[in-house]
């Protein structure tokens, strides 16, 4: 019998939650098997060139280590698509930390040591690492990350700016960032009766477990890869890592089971990073602020190994009704480490840039920015002309209004001083697609009624579990908690990769259909349950690759109030709000976390968080925590989360859109825009430390 309750909508408790504060609740580096062995890279000293020689005589002579591994010792891989993962193959260093052996040992501080004593002899190679609009080397590449088309143009650009009444021709720059999970990368590999086990801190075990297959040429189906708690990503474990691979190259080799975990100082350079990204943006409107002409040029870095184009520009192309429009990606290879996904790729630089420049041409007409985004709502996607699905920014942006009370704003820039500070507020839009992934789940009951759903999901750190069992309980029509869910391992149903904020929209369709088929069973069933249960299976990849005749995106509205501070240039933000229109809210709980957790990461990418290139050592010298620098409690006083409820019908049958990164788009730029009205002076370059606040703006 259905309870009086629906499980989904209640703000359920983490399942796991138990389990994590008391140490229960074990990572990819926390297993360890008897005999287990470690091992420590070694990374390259040159930002590009070839190793000449490699002396392990050293490094062997310690006591303790099994072996060392190089281009010359190392295994011989098969392709796996990914030439990031091609490690110790040969002899080339197409960038700075990357890997030229492996040292393992009998304890983690020996291999350690053995890597240091490892001597690498190098025909280093000019190298070019500085990324700028005019690079001689910048190209259009056919498509940008995602599969987006590199350009896409609509009407005449240039002549409907050049006629246009009000003009914002402007130029925004965005660092290199980088993910920096709480849990760094690691993994542990080892044989057991035929079969390799590998624990790693990944955000989909079935891609791993796939590549390593074709690395290793092992059967897929004697492979099984764990990946059961992890503690964190970010974009940076969507994809198989170096790591894993070294990890079980290692096993291999020595016989031994083998576990490595990345130092967090090589993590820029091996697990990914957002490129930066140089924009200009130029719109064009009326007098009375709408939009006639709407370009956005992003030019960005990638590596010499694998081609990844940030897309920068793609937001653009929903945001705002323009019959003018030209979005554009161009790129440079360089000598530099492979960029990745990171939270939000695309959408957080580019809605940074375009963002920004709305407050610029709100300021240009004379017109309140919230009002000019509503005054440029189009009726349909601009790029793609479909049907919004649900589109809410205007509520979002009324509501956040409301709520943070913008209707007492002085419009002037720096009209508001408290002693040494000036206090200004501004205001962004957000938005993220929503998609869809193939996956599959199976429920079963048992015959003392006991449920179990299983399906290969990551849970890293959102409440996936949580959320999923809620999604299978109401399904099942019993109480929420009543059901066992399963996750994190190869050997589980297929499903997709945590990442794209597609979770729960691919996981949980699967699990509902799962779920609603086998309480048709239950109910067909008479008597009592046979001894082995009943259960059903569902795969929604036919459903997931079914194109959808609608523009299915979540949206948002960011405010912020900083304080400038004029002696030290130091910029605090005193309170921030996001209100969001992301289909049915599953969760209360989680969701306000993941909300308020992309605000807090934007508040780092807007004021703190930001990384250099070395153009003379070609690495990032903000390479930990120590030089990188992230937000804490203090950084964080007032933050608030609000939604709007939406009903949209051509999603998945629980109505829910992604709500783990639209958080983070729009706060930066809310942020930027809040400096720029507490003291006037519009700074286009981000992060807004105190050195580039006190300094003249960069034109």
């Amino acid at each position: 019998m259905r309870p009086t309750a629906a499980a989904l909508g209640t703000p359920a408790e983490r399942s796991e939650g138990r389990e994590k504060i008391t140490g229960v609740a074990r990572y990819a580096a926390e297993h360890t098997p008897a005999d287990c062995a470690y091992a420590w890279p070694v990374a390259a000293t040159v930002a590009r060139g070839r190793v000449v020689a490699v002396d392990d005589s050293a490094a062997l002579a310690l006591p303790g280590v099994l072996a060392v591994l190089s281009p010359d010792s190392s295994p011989r891989l098969g392709d796996a698509g990914d030439p990031t993962l091609a490690v110790l193959q040969d002899r080339e260093v197409p960038h700075r930390g990357w890997y030229v052996a492996l040292a393992v040992a009998e304890t983690l501080e020996t291999a350690r040591a053995a890597a240091e004593a490892v001597r690498i002899e190098y025909a280093a190679e000019p190298h070019d690492v500085t990324l700028t609009a005019d690079h001689p080397g910048a190209y259009t590449p056919e498509v940008a990350n995602g599969g987006y088309p590199a350009l896409r143009e609509r009407g005449d650009v240039d002549a409907a700016f050049a006629a246009s009444p009000v003009q914002v021709d402007v130029s925004y720059r965005v660092p290199p960032l980088h993910n920096h999970p709480m849990e760094p990368h690691a993994a542990t590999a080892y044989w057991d009766s035929g079969r390799l086990r590998v624990h790693d801190s990944s955000q989909g075990s079935s891609y791993v477990r796939t590549a390593l297959a074709a690395l290793f040429g092992i059967p897929a189906d004697r492979i099984t890869v764990s990946c059961e708690h992890v503690g964190g990503g970010f974009g940076s474990k969507g994809t198989p890592r170096p790591h894993v691979v070294l990890a079980v190259m290692a096993a291999l080799h020595t016989g031994r089971p083998v576990k490595l975990s990345l130092p967090r100082k090589e993590m820029p350079a091996n697990v990914g990073h957002r490129a930066p990204t140089l924009h200009r943006l130029r719109l064009g409107a009326d007098a009375e602020g709408t939009l006639v002409s709407l370009s956005h040029e992003v030019t960005t870095h990638t590596s010499r190994v694998k081609e990844f184009v940030e897309q920068a520009a793609v937001p653009t192309r929903v945001m705002y009704a323009s019959p003018h429009s030209r979005t554009l990606h161009r790129v440079v290879a360089l000598d530099v480490p492979t960029p990745s996904w990171m939270r939000a790729p695309g959408e957080t630089p580019g809605m940074y840039a375009l963002e920004s420049a709305m407050d610029e041409l709100a300021e240009a007409v004379g017109l309140d920015p919230v009002e000019l985004r509503v005054r440029n709502e189009p009726d349909t996607e601009p790029d793609s002309g479909r049907p919004f699905s649900s589109r809410h920014l205007v509520e979002c942006l009324r509501e956040g209004a409301r709520r943070f009370g913008w209707a007492d704003r002085d419009p002037r820039p720096a009209s508001r001083r408290e002693g040494a500070l000036l206090i200004g507020t501004g205001v962004a839009a957000a938005t993220y697609p929503v998609l869809i992934m193939p996956s599959a789940a199976t429920a079963r009951v048992s015959a003392d009624g006991r449920y179990l759903v299983r399906v290969n999901a990551t849970d890293i750190g959102t409440g996936a579990r949580t959320v999923l069992g809620q999604i299978a309980a109401d399904a099942l029509g019993v109480p929420s908690g009543s059901v066992h869910i399963e996750i994190g391992n190869s050997d589980l149903p297929q499903a997709s990769v945590a990442g794209g904020s597609s979770g729960t929209a691919s996981w949980g369709w699967a699990v509902h259909e799962a779920c609603t088929e086998l309480a048709a069973r239950v109910a067909a069933h008479r008597g009592s349950l046979p001894a082995g249960g009943l259960s059903a299976d569902a795969d929604i990849t036919e459903q997931a690759q079914r194109e959808s005749p609608y523009a299915r995106h979540a949206f948002g509205a960011n405010f912020a109030e900083v304080q400038v501070d004029t002696v030290s240039g130091e910029v605090r933000v005193r309170r921030m709000l996001g209100v969001y229109a992301a289909g049915r809210i599953l969760n209360p709980r989680t969701a306000r976390s993941q909300f308020i957790g992309g605000m807090i990461m934007g508040i780092g990418m807007a004021l703190m968080e930001g990384s250099t290139m070395d153009p003379a050592f070609g690495d990032f010298t903000e390479s930990d925590l120590a030089a990188y620098h992230v937000p804490c409690h203090a950084d964080v006083t007032d933050i608030q989360a609000h939604w709007i409820e939406e009903d949209d019908r051509h999603l998945n049958p629980m109505g829910s859109k992604g709500i783990g990164e639209i958080g983070v788009v729009g706060t930066a730029a809310a942020i930027g825009n809040a400096v720029h009205h507490a003291t006037g002076v519009r700074q286009r370059e981000l992060p807004l430390t105190p050195d580039r606040v006190l300094a003249p703006p960069r034109q």
